[in-house]
């Protein structure tokens, strides 16, 4: 566990010394100031406004920040032949693989932390006080944290085994493929044959269902989250990234790094 640390705590370091996370921190804000903007032109629609346009600027960037980094962990130790001198120590490369995983997660944390807080800000300014209602917008927030450490697993997963681009190609494609898992259930038997059916049917329970973490729209209109939505999700999340990660640190573990 203090190897894993050791590692979770330089990655952390890393990514905070990249001036392109700050960026994009800087850059969500801007879009959450200009939501503050957008709202004041529309008459009794600044709250939702507010809401739905920083809550997309959070996801967006969060995005931006756990595709690419997320393959860049693995990559770059590997391009750089940083990573034979790492685990010439006694550190497994689960170990490696764990640690680095955590101290991004760690960083997609205080960056969304951050962005959390230029929003509610901008919530402020329009609304001049915090409504109990509001929480809505943290379980938001929460769940969009939980979908980007989704997106990191999955990022991590694809740079164990190919090039860089191919990670960022097969990690968007995946999360977009994600995000119509529910159409691929709602399909109606008379419009594919069975085969196709049962293909489709296979694939949407494989597919990480990123559906399940949009709650912008109850969000934005204040409309509670079940508590029991946000606990299934977070289970879902824990068990799907323990899988994905498992199965990265197995291609890892018999990659070889000559």
């Amino acid at each position: 566990m203090s190897r894993m640390l050791i590692v979770a705590r330089n990655a952390f370091r890393e990514a905070v010394r990249d001036r392109v996370l700050y960026n994009l921190v800087f850059f969500a804000l801007l879009m959450i100031a200009s939501a503050v903007l957008v709202g004041q032109i529309s008459v009794d629609v600044e709250t939702v406004v507010v809401i739905s346009l920083g809550l997309s600027a959070i996801s967006l960037i969060g995005l931006l920040i756990a595709i690419f980094t997320g393959v860049g962990l693995v990559s770059k130790e590997i391009d750089k032949r940083t990573l034979h001198a790492v685990l010439a120590k006694p550190l497994r490369r689960w170990e490696f693989l764990l640690g680095k995983f955590s101290g991004l997660l760690l960083t997609l944390t205080v960056n969304t932390a951050a962005m959390a807080g230029g929003l509610f800000l901008a919530l402020l300014l329009v609304k001049h006080s915090i409504a109990r209602g509001d929480v809505v917008v943290l379980v938001a927030v929460y769940l969009i944290l939980l979908k980007l450490a989704l997106v990191v697993a999955l990022a991590m997963l694809f740079s164990c085994f190919t090039s860089p681009l191919l990670a960022i190609l097969f990690t968007g494609g995946l999360y977009v493929a994600g995000l119509f898992v529910s159409e691929l259930r709602s399909l109606q038997a008379t419009q594919l044959n069975p085969q196709s059916q049962k293909l489709f049917a296979i694939l949407s329970y494989l597919l990480p269902n990123f559906g399940n973490y949009d709650v912008m729209g109850a969000a934005a209109h204040g409309r509670m989250v079940p508590g029991s939505l946000v606990l299934h999700t977070t289970m879902y999340t824990v068990l799907y990234c323990a899988i994905v990660l498992t199965a990265a640190a197995v291609i890892f573990s018999r990659k070889d790094l000559k």
